[in-house]
């Protein structure tokens, strides 16, 4: 089912369908600000498996976690330095995903992420309003591994197709352009991925930050 969430009608219905979806074990396509993602309840193995079968992606690359609120990283991490509460505080929601150790009591399977998980707070009013309703989601890029992001929910539905139980389409994703990925897990935290976030931004709340290699 294809949901068309610039109709208030549709989006109500679809944010409905995602939900019980995902408390089903299936998955749901969903706009954020990059690009579309497919979720699955990142508490649920089978769920998340099933997303990286559809995906074509083995254990080995452990989806990102979507969160609905900068509140919930304390619920999901070890530990939160201060100058990164502020960093996500500040640039929360937006393009800025975080890997940080996950609290030990946590009781999910990403696949083998060595008790790291990378978090972010999307910054789409359609992806967020889904995550109140369902709670943390693991969510990887809407395509095929090996084959270009989907920026619409067309897109994406032509990569999946029946895989995926319910797509919202909330219009064509923010320019496409991948968020950052800041590695807080070592004594140093550095750039994993370099995307929307530049490292100057990151640097006025911690001068440290390495860049990325290559960079």
């Amino acid at each position: 089912m294809i949901f068309d969430c610039g109709d208030e009608a549709q989006r109500r219905d679809g944010v409905e369908a995602a939900r019980a979806a995902v408390r089903a074990g299936e998955l749901a396509v969903i706009p954020t600000d990059t690009v579309y993602g497919i979720a699955a309840d990142a508490f649920s193995p089978a769920a998340v498996q099933r997303l990286l079968d559809a995906k074509g992606r083995d254990r080995t690359m452990p989806p990102p976690v979507l969160i609905g609120a900068t509140s919930t990283l304390e619920a999901l991490v070890a530990e939160v330095p201060g100058w990164l509460r502020d960093m996500t505080s500040e640039l929360w929601p937006g393009a800025l995903t975080v890997v940080c150790h996950q609290q030990a009591s946590l009781d999910w399977d990403l696949g083998e992420t060595h008790r790291t998980v990378a978090v972010r707070v999307p910054d789409d009013e359609v992806a967020r309003e889904l995550l109140s309703a369902t709670g943390p989601l693991a969510v990887s890029s809407a395509n095929k591994t090996g084959q270009p992001a989907a920026t619409t929910a067309a897109a994406a539905q032509e990569q999946l197709g029946e895989s995926v139980a319910v797509y919202l389409d909330g219009g064509p994703s923010g320019g496409g352009v991948p968020s950052t990925i800041l590695d807080v897990t070592g004594p140093t935290p550095r750039i994993l991925r370099q995307g929307a976030i530049a490292l100057d931004v990151l640097h006025r709340f911690n001068n440290t930050i390495e860049a990325a290699a290559g960079a």
